[in-house]
């Protein structure tokens, strides 16, 4: 399934109420779900203040949700770390009702899933500073508060007596791009092509991360690597069913395994001209599904160079013309 997105223009932050127009301070909380519901339009996590104190006492600094300049307009900023990167929360454009806002990491090309939702992420980082050599470090578990408590119990790393930290996650926590990908490499590594390949397998499951195509690219790697190559670039092609700003990694990369050259991008400037919207709409597809399949693939254009804001206005108003007029001002608020 594809979700579309728009971005916007400094004219729709004026129409902001200003109580919303906070700076990072000791209101930030109260700020970012403020954000959330109002701009974004869906509810805030419950633990996002937790989740955020974590962070900050981990040293990232916190941000304003509306300081997005050259970030793919779909993510909500929370804190910039040290390097730069920004940790963030998504908005999927047409996601079912009661869908977890995911954390991810905001990067040049699109995004890389962190943790389905803030609890999970919140659970994570928890477990790792527990199973650090440091036994003494408790400073993210104090600053979660009742979150931290509701989630670990302090100790239950050593406890289970589970001495790969990857597999706790996997086993107690949940799922995770980046752990999946490791046990991979260690089954490689290990000289067991056969597990390598079940992994990637079950990585592609699709209820495990849905919307995202980088267990399919990830896939596609593995095959290539134990010689499958045909089956390799079938998988390359699935993942770029997906947005490609879902792929953790550059479209060409993917592009080259799925022995596409240049193909798609023209295909899809194409299909986003006047005379590609007007084809759709004269074979009969509703208007509001072609706004939505424009703003699709604005999106995944801007993904190839990193060029989100120079499409964030065309894109704002391909939501509009299909009807979420608040996804539309989303994607335009800018401080």
């Amino acid at each position: 399934m594809r979700f579309g997105v728009f971005n916007g223009a400094p004219a729709a932050a004026a129409a902001i109420p200003p109580p919303l127009r906070l700076r990072c301070s000791s209101s930030a909380c109260s700020e970012h779900a403020s954000f959330i519901k109002e701009i974004a339009a869906t509810q805030p996590p419950k633990n996002l203040h937790h989740l955020l104190n974590v962070l900050r006492t981990r040293g990232e600094e916190m941000m304003s949700p509306g300081s997005r300049q050259g970030l793919i307009p779909l993510v909500i900023p929370l804190t910039k770390n040290l390097s730069g990167t920004v940790t963030g929360l998504l908005r999927w454009p047409t996601a079912p009702p009661g869908m977890d806002l995911p954390v991810v990491e905001a990067r040049r090309n699109g995004v890389w899933l962190l943790a389905k939702n803030v609890n999970q992420y919140i659970h994570r980082i928890l477990v790792e500073e527990d199973a650090t050599l440091d036994e003494s470090s408790t400073k993210l578990y104090l600053a979660s508060s009742e979150a931290g408590k509701e989630l670990y119990s302090k100790g239950d790393f050593a406890n289970s007596q589970i001495t790969n930290l990857d597999v706790y996650l996997l086993k107690k926590v949940g799922m995770f791009p980046d752990v999946l990908e490791r046990k991979v490499k260690r089954h490689f590594d290990e000289g067991d092509d056969v597990s390598a390949m079940v992994t990637g397998e079950f990585y592609t499951k699709k209820d495990l991360f849905p919307g995202f195509g980088r267990p399919f690219g990830f896939y596609s790697e593995i095959l290539l690597r134990v010689g499958r190559a045909s089956e390799s670039k079938d998988a390359a092609r699935a993942a770029l069913k997906s947005p490609w700003w879902t792929l953790g990694c550059a479209y060409e990369e993917v592009a080259r395994l799925a022995h596409w050259d240049d193909e798609q991008i023209e295909y899809i400037k194409e299909k986003v001209s006047e005379e590609g919207r007007r084809e759709d709409v004269k074979k009969g597809k509703d208007p509001a599904q072609v706004s939505l399949d424009e703003a699709a693939f604005l999106l995944d254009l801007a993904s190839v160079e990193g060029t989100w804001d120079d499409h964030v206005d065309r894109i704002a108003e391909c939501y509009k013309e299909a009807g979420l007029d608040d996804m539309s001002s989303f994607v335009l608020y800018r401080d």
